[in-house]
């Protein structure tokens, strides 16, 4: 029933063999940043590459700070941290994300809120946030305060779902009428930007991946960004083991975290980062030709970009016409050695999550029952 899916994609990606849903590629200078971070012996969380590439990154997004992380999960710990969230705290996120953004809200001993998700973006739908506010909150001295559990919603967490943006302005507008900190999952959306500004650029903190499946990698890798210098000097301090600074004495003066990103990572990250344009350009070139090929099969429809936004395109995706028809497909493809997969299954149903808050979400069950990502990896030519 799929075999013409299967051949399509090994014509696309030139071979029979077994086709990852993304793979890493590393065809620019890894090798020879690497050898000479070795050879400098900076080796850790010091060095220079981690500096060269925070700036680099910096730059990259239109922020003014970055801070290097050891992978996206810390990242985010970080920023809701910035965002003062705190034990007993209410973050309200997406039921269809993947679960370190909700593991990163319970670290802190606050409780995730799910919100649905729009169609278009997959992402966290300022419409349904907006409901679900103004049905369920009230401004008590400057804060939004929950009816239902009295307790402080802090923080907003969207997250930009395959690399595509979600209606940043209208989230932002939202967050600052509710005197809620927006902090930007943006682990999926290096290279995405909406209405001309770089995801995770729109929040008071924003978090990116370099996890080995990401548009760029280090194998691992995470940073934070902001505009805000205080915000960024106390990242850098909070994931340096919160360490006063000093030639020989071991001072810290807080409970801190040692997630700062060695500088053998960055060595990688800092080649990979010089190739991230031509990355985008190969993945928004297999978009279209994925989408004209899905155009004319009935049941099944490919996720494009959604309306002012441009996306990296990190994983394609498809909409098929209900759960039967997606497990039918899976089955199909990953017995033909294409490694196909579906969207995550929504937070609200796991274990850990399953008694938070949410409303109907009737738009994320569509998705989770229907979405499937197939090959997206770079194509050598």
């Amino acid at each position: 029933m799929y075999s013409h899916i299967v051949d399509f994609i090994q014509e696309t990606f030139k071979t029979k063999e077994f086709l990852p849903l993304h793979e890493p590629r590393f065809l620019g200078n890894e090798k020879k940043y690497l050898n000479e971070c070795i050879d400098s012996t900076f080796v850790s969380s010091v060095g220079k590459f981690v500096d060269i590439f925070e700036q680099q990154f910096a730059s990259y997004v239109g922020s003014k700070f970055a801070i290097a992380t050891v992978n996206g999960t810390s990242a985010l710990h970080i920023a809701l941290l910035l965002a003062d969230v705190k034990v007993d705290d209410e973050v309200i996120t997406q039921p269809l994300t993947f679960v370190a953004t909700c593991n990163t809200i319970n670290y802190i001993g606050a409780k995730p809120i799910f919100v649905d998700v729009d169609l278009d973006t997959l992402g966290l739908s300022p419409f349904s946030l907006e409901k679900f506010l103004e049905e369920n909150c009230e401004i008590l001295d400057n804060k939004c305060i929950n009816k239902k559990t009295k307790k402080t919603i802090k923080a907003c967490v969207p997250m930009h779902t395959f690399g595509h943006p979600c209606k940043m302005d209208k989230i932002k507008s939202i967050c600052n009428k509710w005197n809620i900190v927006l902090v930007e999952d943006s682990a999926e959306s290096l290279g995405s930007f909406y209405k001309g500004k770089h995801t995770g650029t729109f929040g008071s903190i924003g978090a990116f991946s370099f996890n080995g499946n990401k548009i760029i990698t280090s194998g691992g890798g995470g940073v934070i960004v902001t505009d805000d210098e205080a915000l960024a000097k106390r990242a850098k301090y909070l994931t340096t083991t919160a360490k006063v600074p000093h030639k020989w004495e071991y001072i810290h003066s807080e409970i801190g975290y040692n997630y700062r990103m060695p500088n053998l990572n960055a060595s990688l990250l800092l080649a990979q980062l010089e190739q991230l344009d031509t990355f985008i350009k190969n993945k928004r070139e297999l978009s279209i030709l994925y989408k004209n090929f899905f155009y004319n099969i009935n049941d099944i429809t490919f996720i494009e970009e959604p309306n002012d936004s441009n996306s990296n395109y990190w994983l394609q995706a498809i909409i098929l016409k209900d759960l039967n028809t997606r497990d039918s497909f899976l089955d199909f493809t990953n017995k033909n050695k294409i490694m196909c997969r579906p969207i995550w299954t929504l937070m609200n149903k796991l274990k850990m999550f399953e008694k938070c808050q949410k409303d109907d979400l009737k738009n994320a069950i569509y998705l989770e029952q229907r979405v499937v990502n197939i090959t997206s990896s770079v194509r050598i030519q």
